[in-house]
C-alpha cells in the first residue's frame, strides 16, 4: 500500500512538470498510477469522468479522486496537497520575480514559445480520450456536432449537455415503451 508520503510525492511531481494544467496532467497521472499499480487503465477513466464533472479544476479533482481510490480520505488529502503546492510556489515566485522581468523579450519570448506547447499537452490527451470513448460512429458524431456547437457557434456547453440529456430520456423511453408492447 502507498505511503501518504509516497502519494504526496508522486503527486507533487506531476504538479511540478505538467505545464498546461488538469488535461495535460491525465496522460502523466495516468501513467504513475499505472506504473505503481495503484490504479489500473479502467479505474484511471473512471478517475478522469469523475473529475470533469466535478465543478472545479480539472487538476485537484483529478488528484482528490486518485488519491480517494489510493488511501482514501487521507490519500484524497495528500495527493491534493501534493498536486496544488508545487503550483501555488511557482506562482507566487513567478509573481514576486516577474514585475522586475516582465518588459524582458527573452522572458516574453519563452512564454510566446510555452503557448504552442501548453495546447498540445491538451490537445493529445482529448485526442487519446476520443480514441478510447467513441466506440460508434454516432459518438463520434456527437462529439464533433459538440465541438462544432461549443468551439465555433459559441453555444454553452450546459445546453448542449442538457439537450443531450432529453433526447437520451426520450430515447431510453421510447425503447423501454416499444419492448412492453
Amino acid at each position: 500500500m502507498a505511503s501518504l508520503w509516497q502519494i504526496t510525492g508522486v503527486f507533487a511531481k506531476i504538479g511540478t512538470f505538467t505545464i498546461g494544467g488538469g488535461y495535460a496532467m491525465i496522460p502523466v497521472i495516468e501513467r504513475e498510477m499505472k506504473e505503481r499499480g495503484w490504479i489500473d487503465e479502467d479505474e484511471i477513466e473512471d478517475v478522469v469522468v469523475l473529475a470533469q464533472s466535478a465543478p472545479g479544476l480539472l487538476a485537484v479533482n483529478m488528484a482528490i479522486f486518485a488519491g480517494y481510490k489510493i488511501r482514501g480520505l487521507k490519500g484524497s488529502l495528500a495527493a491534493t496537497f501534493g498536486a496544488v503546492l508545487p503550483s501555488f510556489l511557482i506562482i507566487l515566485a513567478i509573481a514576486m520575480a516577474f514585475t522586475n522581468f516582465k518588459d524582458n523579450v527573452f522572458i516574453q519570448k519563452f512564454f510566446q514559445g510555452l503557448r504552442p506547447v501548453a495546447i498540445a499537452l491538451i490537445v493529445v490527451p482529448a485526442v487519446t480520450m476520443a480514441q478510447k470513448g467513441c466506440k460508434s460512429w454516432w459518438q463520434w458524431l456527437l462529439m464533433l456536432i459538440t465541438l462544432f456547437l461549443v468551439a465555433f457557434l459559441k453555444v454553452s456547453a450546459i445546453w448542449v449537455l442538457v439537450s443531450i440529456l432529453v433526447v437520451s430520456i426520450a430515447i431510453t423511453m421510447a425503447a423501454e415503451g416499444r419492448k412492453k408492447k
